[in-house]
């Protein structure tokens, strides 16, 4: 039996796949994604509002994240515009409100309006934080990079903005506490799920 149980494995040549069919292939592979909810704000001064679930840590110092914009879209432009952006934790309970944010609005509607999510001024950059969210990275611009349809953009964190209530004893956030909304495949959510520790052993412990 293979590693799955399941018998020999299912497989799949990239190239020889029909237009569009990878996405998907990689969506319901790379579980769960978290959200970056990125807030920018247009060279005309309109708030808008994205959930982009192919999102990381980039760098950890400078501390940078990285999302990707699939084909040019508001946040990619405004970001361009201005260098400016906030990465807000897409919190469970604003799951609903962080799908709605996905619709494809005209050019000029801001997505906070649009969904009735209530604003908060951020600390470090033009764009608004989600007052609803529990955490907000407050980033600048640290480049881009395309392949085909798809930019990877960079963006160095230059404040974070966290809400008292989810932080630990040790200061941070309590994953459990902030409750994140995760992409799967499809149309699928998920939940945080069961949290456990596995702490690494040094080598010099193993000797």
């Amino acid at each position: 039996m293979s590693a799955a149980q399941g018998g020999p494995r299912h497989e799949v040549d990239v190239a020889g796949l029909p237009p569009g069919a990878a996405y998907r292939w990689l969506t319901a592979s790379v579980v769960p994604r978290p959200v970056a909810w990125v807030s920018t704000t247009s060279a005309d001064g309109v708030d808008n509002l994205a959930p982009h679930s192919f999102f990381t840590v980039a760098s950890a110092d400078p501390p940078v994240v990285c999302f990707t914009s699939v084909g040019t879209k508001d946040t990619l432009r405004n970001v361009r515009a201005t260098g400016e952006l906030v990465v807000c934790l897409a919190p469970r309970g604003l799951s609903d409100a962080v799908n709605a944010t996905a619709t494809d609005y005209p050019p000029g509607t801001s997505e906070f309006d649009a969904v009735g999510l209530a604003r908060e001024p951020s600390a470090r950059v033009r764009p608004p934080r989600v007052a609803g969210s529990p955490l907000a990275l407050e980033c600048r611009s640290a480049g881009e990079r395309s392949f085909g349809r798809s930019t990877v953009v960079f963006a160095e964190v230059v404040h974070v903005a966290v809400a008292p209530g989810v932080l630990a004893a040790d200061g941070l956030p309590d994953p459990r506490r902030l409750d994140p909304a995760s992409r799967l495949g499809r149309h699928e959510w998920g939940a945080l799920g069961e949290v456990y520790d596995l702490r690494r052993v040094p080598y010099a412990d193993l000797r």
